[in-house]
């Protein structure tokens, strides 16, 4: 077996399993010689392995040698493989996955070498201080540089900073063609609404000029909108969906002008954002009325 791997049997499994998995991670790959599937796995879980360094422990298991353990973990096909921490399992998938998955699956179960110092930077920005957020995170990219939480985070520090260019050139960075194909983004609803921000951003403005337009004696619904977009980019999101729902009931003309505003602030708000599933509802009775 390659040296990345430790064979399993009855007589180390505690030990190497159970009592190991206390320590990090420990994935086991029930497995059996005259498995196909399995031996098209086998490889990518060493290299994996031996890319960890450590990280997690990779072990070996023949079902066919130790059908009690298989029974015990309810092994009904292979290749199974299950991640185990403090004795318990607790994640797993059945079938040879391709690279691609294997990877984001190990994601899921095994910290990064920089995770601790991305929740600190992530501490940082709750509490206002985007500047050092961004310090920790230089941190971070000597540990890591290609850390996915990292760079999502750091982009997030850059938009509070009204440097929304350098933030859109962080996320295209997570999605370059040849990273897509080896380590494909993981949280693919923070990257969108991170791209919504950045795009909000870019709709700034000195707000009291544009209010002043958008409320003057006649004034056009153009300039109705800009002033949307500005109260947006400063994340004053309410008001600016507000403004926007005014805007479609006013003037039927820029109901889809509208509408787009509208889905790009969903977007950059997120999926659990209950203002967003508020003015969801507002555009459809707007629009269809």
């Amino acid at each position: 077996m390659a040296g990345s791997a430790i064979d399993a049997d009855s007589r180390n499994f505690d030990e190497v399993v159970i009592r190991g998995s206390a320590a990090r991670p420990v994935v086991v790959d029930f497995w059996a010689p005259w498995c196909g599937p399995c031996r098209s796995l086998a490889p990518i879980l060493e290299k994996l392995a031996a890319e960890g360094a450590g990280r997690w422990t990779l072990v070996k298991l023949n079902t066919d040698d130790e059908p009690e353990i298989a029974s015990r973990y309810g092994i009904r096909g292979i290749p199974n493989v299950k991640a185990f921490r403090d004795g318990q399992v607790v994640d797993e998938f059945t079938g040879a996955l391709p690279e691609s998955q294997v990877r984001a699956w190990l994601a899921r179960i095994v910290p990064s070498p920089a995770a601790a110092a991305v929740a600190q930077a992530k501490a940082r920005l709750a509490s206002k201080d985007a500047v050092g957020a961004l310090a920790k995170l230089d941190e971070v990219h000597a540990l890591d540089p290609d850390d996915e939480d990292a760079m999502l985070t750091r982009a997030e520090a850059l938009v509070v900073l009204d440097r929304a260019v350098d933030a859109g050139h962080v996320l295209d960075a997570l999605e370059t063609p040849q990273r897509r194909r080896t380590k494909p983004v993981r949280d693919e609803n923070r990257l969108a609404a991170l791209r919504a921000r950045v795009k909000l951003a870019a709709s700034g403005g000195d707000l009291a000029s544009l209010r002043a337009r958008a409320e003057a004696t006649g004034a056009d619904a153009t300039a109705r909108l800009a002033y949307a977009n500005a109260l947006a980019a400063a994340g004053r999101h309410d008001a600016a969906l507000a403004t926007l729902i005014a805007l479609i009931e006013a003037d039927r003309a820029y109901v889809e002008d509208a509408r787009r505003a509208m889905l790009t602030i969903f977007e950059a708000l997120g999926q659990d954002s209950d203002l967003a599933r508020q003015y969801r509802r507002s555009l459809a009775a707007a629009v269809n009325r």
